[in-house]
């Protein structure tokens, strides 16, 4: 039989977790209701992830709120000001103002 255990197995040895990819779960169910609102906004988008990023934005702050994952800077995450992703340029080129804010009468 080999060192390693009756099912091949290293006892003795600690297992090292990943640095990213795997966090825990939330069994508390701290983050429910942000997991919800997203979920919800995908399904009414036709799971248009992008359309749903403040959504993704605000799960993943609360997840790292509650340290169910490492706490990092969101533009390392992929995230930066919202009022920049909103503002895309229209098919004139202009941009767009930003959704808080009126849009011009022409």
């Amino acid at each position: 039989m080999s060192a390693g255990g009756a099912f091949g197995g290293n006892r003795g040895v600690r297992p090292v977790p990943p640095e990213k990819g795997v966090f825990p779960l939330d069994h508390l169910h701290e983050c429910d209701l942000e997991k919800k609102d997203y979920l919800a906004c995908l399904k009414s988008t036709g799971f248009q992830s992008e359309k749903c990023r403040q959504f993704s934005k605000k799960y993943l702050e609360c997840r790292m709120e509650r340290n169910l994952m490492a706490k990092q800077d969101m533009s390392e995450l992929g995230f930066r000001n919202l009022d920049e992703m909103d503002t895309a340029p229209d098919e004139n080129g202009k941009l767009e103002s930003p959704p808080n804010e009126p849009k011009e009468k022409k």
